[in-house]
């Protein structure tokens, strides 16, 4: 257990048992109940280089049925990616889109974690400073700091992937006492990837399958850790016409988001954030993360059990590269899904409940569609 972690648990409210108007959602074994909604405070000593040394908060958000017992195989994970918090990704209170509830309404005890500098986790000092983000991105919103005396206050990463899967075993070890497990599944998306990817990688032990969607693989990234800490800015900022920009370059079919999803999602962002929120007409923000180590060699080694899904119209993550670590993944146990109609946000989108039914399958069967192996064809 990591000895620089100390835990603290506060409950917070219950939630009425949700409605599941989607037909496919309706075909799923389910459990009767409550969803309860629990918030839990993680302490960790940070390795961040913006803050090493101090101790963070680690905000974890829990869905679970009231009183159903939790077992082993039963508790998942979900680590988000590289802007988004994990409370607003995988649990938008609007319509059906919450992964959360789905996975809580199907009998697991489901958490999400913010890594440090993301959410309601702290955030180093360094991303109160405006200065700190690149000059472009300075510019876009508050003209006036453009100004020859705006000079960063910190010139580096904010954070690295390894003070990142540092915070990811503590929130783990919390859960493995708090539930008496010994393994838990992981799911992550995008920059979760490498997050929870490269954890499995070192902790196996801990991990038992694992659900990533357009995880930020590449054959060329570093294997070793670079000298630290390394220069550029220190955090980046998100407006919602750069949320809604970079959605709309990867809608191709007809209705595949809903603009009431989009505001939904884009309300959560902010109130995540209450001082981004503050700036200019409001923006999101996220540490700049240093990473390196999950690469071809780490992931050849791999044996943890893994869903890909890469949906088709991904222009953040590219199709090509999630073959490319289907094909790299040392696991036995391996399936790839081609997800249509679907963008990088997939989860809030038209075939939202393809990915999930596909999810729960994966964590509770080890199978899509009976299959432990190869390459499935969604919504086609």
């Amino acid at each position: 257990m990591n000895n620089r972690a100390r835990y603290t648990i506060t409950l917070s409210y219950c939630m009425a048992t949700l409605l599941l108007t989607s037909a496919a959602m309706a075909q799923d074994k389910l459990v009767v109940g409550q969803v309860e909604m629990s918030e839990h405070r993680v302490s960790n000593q940070s390795l961040a280089p913006s803050m090493a040394g101090q101790t963070v908060e680690l905000y974890v958000r829990e869905k679970k049925v009231t009183e159903h017992p939790v077992e082993e195989g039963d508790v998942v994970l979900f680590i988000h990616g590289a802007g988004t918090p994990a409370e607003v990704a995988f649990d938008v209170p609007h319509s059906t889109y919450s992964w959360m509830d789905y996975l809580a309404q199907a009998g697991f005890d489901v958490f999400a974690m913010d890594v440090t500098g993301y959410g309601r986790s702290t955030r180093p000092a360094v991303m109160n400073d405006p200065c700190n983000l690149s000059e472009s991105q300075r510019q876009e919103f508050v003209p006036e700091l453009i100004a020859t005396d705006c000079e960063p206050s910190y010139g580096y990463a904010a954070t690295t992937i390894e003070s990142d899967w540092d915070d990811i075993d503590a929130v783990v070890n919390y859960i493995r006492e708090l539930r008496n497990v010994e393994r838990l599944h992981l799911v992550g998306w995008s920059l979760g990837g490498p997050r929870a990817g490269g954890y499995a990688a070192r902790n196996p032990d801990k991990v038992a399958r694992m659900v990533l969607l357009a995880p930020a693989y590449s054959r060329n990234r570093a294997a070793e850790r670079p000298e630290l800490p390394v220069a550029g800015p220190a955090f980046s900022k998100q407006s919602a016409s750069d949320f809604t920009a970079n959605w709309d370059r990867q809608s191709v079919c007809e209705s595949q988001y809903q603009s009431s999803a989009a505001n939904a999602i884009w309300q959560a962002m902010l109130e995540s954030d209450p001082l981004g929120a503050s700036w200019g007409s409001g923006v999101r923000r996220a540490p700049r993360t240093t990473v390196w180590g999950w690469g071809p060699e780490v992931v050849a080694q791999t044996q943890t059990p893994m869903l890909l899904v890469a949906p088709i119209h991904d222009a953040q993550i590219p199709v090509r590269l999630v073959r490319e670590l289907y094909e790299d993944l040392g696991s036995e146990e391996k399936v790839l899904v081609d997800l249509a109609c679907s963008s990088h946000n997939a989860m809030w989108e038209i075939n939202h409940n393809m990915l999930f039914q596909d999810s729960r399958e994966w964590l509770r069967e080890g199978t899509v569609d009976g299959r432990s192996r190869g390459e499935v064809r969604r919504g086609y």
